[in-house]
């Protein structure tokens, strides 16, 4: 009884390797790369915006979690803004003392020309009645004089306008600067995302750069494989290619190359044995279809490793196990 019981266990084990080595057959049939297309192992990347601060100053809110969906324009953060808004009162009273300058100035330049059309009149009069004896030379001189005085007047009535303009263009740029600083103080997202970091919590002070959120682009996702000279010559911009995540890989994710590296580089640690990053290779990025991605928006995440497969000739056809299969 124990010897048929033994040679029964022998026999279930020899299946069982039998059907393993079967199915690592298989699967190794199955991902099988034909000549044209190759692949390199890669994670999931998005582009990162850095939401800071303009300027220094206090954080007095900060709206979003980190996870949360934000949408283009939305006010995630907002910068206190009492001292922008005290200087902004005062820059508008400067402006105001400004224009009230001008007026002035343009009172003086109408005074200047009606003294200056006077002493040229007094002059016309003394210069016909010196003719017939009727004024000495002296009264003809100091008319001169006078005309002459007012003419100058007049000149430094008209440099004080254009002081007062230039005044009141500095004012004015001052007030918009100011208000410009007021509203970048709410901190908006340029993108529609998802919020990586909270980088900063209300009551912090910040230096001007400041980071307070990063926000990830969910449109604009990529995986970036190293492959060595002989195949990345034969990769351009465009090139059709496919991505295969670790945690679904029954589905199959069409993407397109976006960017090849124009020169060769050592290749990071994470990537491969240390033979393959003793090897010289070049940076190749995988980008996912924008339009796909906004349909699965919500679905997205980064940091997920996978394989990146490249079709290094366009006419090799995709094997069975790399068609299109999205979730």
């Amino acid at each position: 009884m124990k010897q048929q019981l033994k040679w029964l266990v022998i026999s279930l084990m020899s299946v069982g390797v039998i059907a393993s080595f079967s199915w690592q057959w298989w699967q190794e049939q199955q991902s099988a790369l034909p000549d044209g297309i190759t692949s390199g192992n890669g994670r999931i990347e998005a582009t990162e915006y850095d939401i800071a601060t303009k300027r220094s100053g206090r954080v007095t809110e900060v709206l979003v979690r980190e996870g949360d969906m934000v949408e283009a324009g939305q006010v995630l953060a907002r910068m206190d803004t009492k001292d922008l808004e005290a200087e902004l009162r005062e820059a508008t009273a400067l402006l105001r003392e400004a224009r009230e300058g001008k007026n002035y100035a343009d009172a003086i330049v109408a005074q200047r020309e009606s003294e200056l059309t006077y002493a040229k009149a007094i002059l016309k009069r003394s210069l016909e009645l010196v003719k017939k004896g009727h004024v000495s030379r002296e009264k003809v001189d100091r008319d001169r004089t006078a005309r002459q005085t007012a003419e100058a007047a007049l000149r430094a009535a008209r440099v004080r306008v254009v002081q007062s303009e230039a005044a009141i263009e500095a004012a004015v740029a001052r007030t918009e600067r100011l208000e410009t600083d007021i509203v970048d103080s709410a901190l908006k997202t340029p993108i529609r995302g998802r919020v990586l970091y909270r980088l900063a919590e209300p009551r912090e002070i910040l230096a001007g750069g400041g980071k307070v959120l990063t926000v990830l682009e969910l449109t604009d996702v990529y995986m970036t494989i190293y492959l060595p000279t002989n195949q990345a010559g034969k990769v351009t911009v465009g090139s059709d290619a496919r991505i295969k995540l670790d945690v679904a890989p029954e589905f199959t994710i069409p993407a397109t190359v976006s960017f090849v590296a124009p020169e060769a580089q050592f290749t990071p640690k994470q990537v491969e044995t240390r033979t393959e990053r003793e090897k010289l290779m070049f940076r190749i990025k995988i980008k996912i279809d924008p339009e796909l991605l906004k349909e699965h928006i919500e679905r997205v995440k980064t940091g997920l490793p996978g394989v990146a497969y490249v079709r290094l000739d366009q006419n090799s056809e995709w094997p069975e196990h790399l068609q299109t299969r999205l979730p």
